[in-house]
């Protein structure tokens, strides 16, 4: 990762760094919610 474009930011990796957060917060939000119910 850090061979390629020095940091996570650089290129492409922004927007699956975004999906990725994306992803584990709407599971977040899915287990929380489950749990509430």
């Amino acid at each position: 990762m850090d061979k390629r474009g020095g940091s996570c930011f650089s290129g492409g990796g922004v927007g699956r760094s975004a999906a990725f957060v994306l992803v584990l917060f709407i599971l977040l939000v899915i287990i929380l919610t489950s749990g509430i119910i």
